[in-house]
Parts: C-alpha cells; sequence; structure tokens
C-alpha cells in the first residue's frame, strides 16, 4: 500500500467522523429547540384549535338530593309496612296486633306516638328491633308504625 492511498485513507476516515460528529449535534440543536412562528397562530393553514365539542367532558354526573331527609311524606309506611311488618301484623304471628284490630292496637295507641315508635325500632318481647329489617332507618320504620296504627283506628 503507497503512503498516499493510507493518507487519502486516514483522511476519509477522520471527515466521516467529522462529520458524523457535526450531523449529530446539528440533529440534537433541532430536536431539542421549540419552534416558535413569527406569524399568529391563526394564520398558521394546516393547525386548528380545539374547539368546544372536542374538549367537552363525554358525560354529567347529576346528584339527587336525598328525599326523605326534606319531607315525611315521601316514606310511604304502607309499602314499609306491607314488605317488612305485614309477615307479623297481617296474622298476628307470635302475637303481634293485627293490622286494623283497633282492641289490640287500642292499649299500644294510648302509650303514645314515642312509646311505639322505639318499641319498634328497639324491639319488644318476641318483636326483634325494627322487625327484624336493621337495614331499615329510624324514619322509615316510624313511618311503617304510623300507617299501622292509624290503620287500626289510631291518628297519630
Amino acid at each position: 500500500m503507497s503512503k498516499g492511498t493510507e493518507l487519502r485513507s486516514v483522511l476519509e476516515t477522520v471527515g466521516v467522523v467529522i462529520g458524523s460528529l457535526v450531523g449529530a449535534i446539528i440533529l440534537i440543536v433541532f430536536a431539542t429547540t421549540k419552534y416558535e412562528p413569527s406569524e399568529s397562530p391563526d394564520k398558521i393553514v394546516g393547525e386548528k384549535k380545539p374547539s368546544i365539542e372536542n374538549i367537552a367532558p363525554v358525560a354529567e354526573v347529576k346528584v339527587m338530593k336525598d328525599s326523605t331527609s326534606d319531607t315525611k311524606s315521601a316514606i310511604s309506611g304502607e309499602k314499609i309496612a306491607q314488605a317488612n311488618c305485614a309477615m307479623c301484623h297481617a296474622s298476628g304471628l307470635m302475637n303481634a296486633p293485627k293490622i286494623g284490630d283497633e282492641g289490640q292496637w287500642g292499649p299500644r295507641i294510648a302509650q303514645g306516638k314515642d312509646m311505639l315508635v322505639s318499641n319498634a325500632i328497639n324491639g319488644i318481647r318476641t318483636m326483634p328491633a325494627k322487625g327484624g329489617n336493621t337495614s331499615l332507618t329510624d324514619e322509615e320504620v316510624a313511618a311503617a308504625v304510623i300507617f299501622m296504627a292509624n290503620a287500626s283506628g289510631g291518628s297519630i
């Protein structure tokens, strides 16, 4: 190999290395700098601004107020009594006073609304607390007691 070809090979290698370094630096500079156009964004062709339809939420959640806390009329004592109390109070099971029997309910109604509701919530004799349905609220139990007492000649 001659000295000319050897020198030429070294120069080519040095040129490739220096060219690669310069190219890499240029790529890094372009990749890390942010392009800021001199014109306003409105005049840039092809770029769209996000519209309200594109960024609007897909759905909304609406929370309703608890209707039982505002009015007692929203609680149906009749429905609660039919679903929870009628098993014993419709047939007189375990000496439960039958709904509509004024003779059985009279002495209980005479004790007053607060006593009736308290006994129904806490339980009395063979009746378990809340009639055995602990998922009922105190207001629901009170509504059922008032319905049964009123259906049995009371007016509480």
